[in-house]
């Protein structure tokens, strides 16, 4: 962050660059080390400041910036290094400027890299989406998702191996809080391996199927047909042809 000039005594400072009667740049040294620590800007000169910056650790660099993109007096955008490393370590953006966040970034472990996002698609005030990189390589490998925005998550996916394809799901179809589908990816070549689903969605599995060689066919199913928790139905592939039973 620039000191605009402050030295000895001076404490603070304010600029009206357009001659117009109103501050547009004010500049304030709270701790009185020389180094500007807080400044606002009016940068459509309208009398309000529409981008504030903090210096808040006292280091001579901007910590926190807050800018009200749209000027309509309300933040939009809010970027914050809290640990003052120099890297931004949370990000909150209200894109449609309804009042409400439609984005969160978090890093967490403070390598310059989001470990941490969430995100409301339709503006209404609720965040949808949420994804985490839980080993710290800058990719995103868990997230889950709430479709119809009633709260509730009803798609859950991650990427086990960190290859950007998508290893296992977890699927609530009818939003009860229960998963009815479960999908594998084992052998992580973006192809589903495994799956199981709870059809009637009373909470037992009644299908499971699998394909044990990789090929992009089931091989292996067992389903229960009446509901009773034991597998009435059993098929496998054995290579000969159509399923054998």
């Amino acid at each position: 962050m620039s000191d605009f000039g402050l030295d000895g005594d001076a404490t603070g400072a304010v600029i009206d660059s357009d001659g117009d009667g109103f501050t547009d740049t004010a500049a304030i040294d709270t701790d009185g080390d020389g180094f500007v620590d807080v400044a606002g800007y009016d940068t459509d000169g309208d009398g309000y400041v529409d981008i504030a910056e903090a210096d808040a650790n006292g280091d001579g660099y901007t910590d926190t910036v807050v800018d009200d993109a749209n000027y309509d007096g309300v933040a939009d955008h809010v970027d914050a290094d809290t640990d003052g490393d120099g890297f931004i370590d949370t990000a909150v953006h209200d894109d449609n400027f309804d009042g409400y966040a439609d984005g969160v970034q978090v890093d967490t472990d403070a390598d310059g890299l989001s470990d941490s996002e969430g995100y409301d698609r339709d503006g209404d005030g609720v965040f949808e989406t949420y994804g985490e990189d839980t080993d710290g390589d800058g990719v995103i490998d868990t997230a889950v998702v709430d479709s119809d925005g009633d709260g509730i998550f009803e798609t859950g996916v991650v990427d086990s191996n960190n290859d950007g394809v998508i290893d296992g799901a977890v699927i609530d179809q009818d939003g009860d809080s229960y998963s009815e589908t479960v999908v594998g990816d084992s052998d992580g070549d973006g192809i589903a391996d495994t799956i199981v689903e709870d059809t009637n969605a009373d909470g037992y599995v009644d299908v499971a199927s699998q394909d044990t060689t990789g090929e992009g066919y089931v091989d292996t199913a067992v389903v229960d047909t009446d509901y009773d928790g034991s597998a009435d139905v059993g098929v496998v592939d054995l290579g000969q042809g159509p399923f054998q039973a």
